[in-house]
């Protein structure tokens, strides 16, 4: 027994160190948004260009403004704008009625390009649900992995969808993201960050965005499956012209 007892109390040692050096989901997430630019979204005019078209954000406190330019198949200048309160569109300056139909495709299709973005910020909002699923090995780094579905309320139309985050246990950095959704009869998507850099504090990535044909795959497995080349690369995802403007919170 009295040779048993140091083993024991080593036991206990290494067992309590290793409860208080576990992280909840939500910390993991938060050192994420931290390391990423952390207050910094929140005073910040980012403008940049995403597939042609011309995209701004602006954020102060509580409130938010998105705005996407773009010219439509007849030459026109299309501007749309989200806020907190509503959707406007502007063709060619002159303010015109968006109708009912279009008014969700709209702020879908915006609020979906700002999303991936500003990751990993979107991922402390409200109606996002986060879990610890574990860690997980890619390329020789370690990840927690990190599942995230919306609440119906005010998690949006797609709020079915899921959402799965490999984040390195030494940086915090999102390296890799999959997610699946409904729309169009479905689909998973499997994402590789590169070409990460920092713009006035925040960080910024484009990614190898890949495809798996079985829509019924967890979302857990995409990981292996990438690693064992299983995953089609469907597009190159990138941000470019991005610009930074701080201001100072009131």
């Amino acid at each position: 027994m009295k040779r048993l007892l140091p083993a024991l109390i080593s036991l206990f040692i290494i067992s309590c160190a290793e409860k208080e050096n576990t992280l909840t989901a939500d910390e993991i997430v938060q050192n994420a948004i931290e390391r990423s630019g952390g207050k910094l979204y929140e005073m910040a005019e980012i403008d940049y260009t995403f597939r042609g078209k011309e995209y701004k954000s602006y954020r102060k406190g509580g409130e938010f403004s998105y705005t996407r330019i773009m010219t439509d198949t007849s030459g026109n200048r299309v501007v749309d704008v989200l806020d907190n309160d509503r959707l406007t569109r502007m063709i060619n300056d002159s303010n015109v009625v968006v109708h009912d139909s279009l008014m969700l495709p709209i702020g879908n299709s915006i609020n979906s390009v700002n999303y991936f973005v500003h990751l990993p910020y979107g991922l402390m909002a409200e109606a996002a649900n986060r879990q610890l699923i574990g860690k997980d090995t890619i390329a020789g780094r370690e990840y927690y992995e990190i599942k995230v579905t919306f609440s119906e309320n005010g998690g949006g139309t797609d709020h079915e969808d899921e959402y799965m985050y490999w984040i390195d246990t030494q940086n915090f950095e999102v390296d890799y993201l999959a997610y699946n959704f409904e729309v169009n009869d479905g689909g998973v998507r499997f994402r590789k960050a590169f070409n990460h850099r920092v713009i006035e504090g925040i960080s910024f990535v484009d990614y190898e965005n890949y495809e798996y044909k079985d829509i019924e795959v967890q979302l857990t497995k995409l990981d292996s499956l990438y690693q064992e080349r299983e995953l089609d690369l469907l597009s190159i995802i990138e941000t470019k012209n991005i610009r930074v403007k701080l201001d100072s919170i009131n």
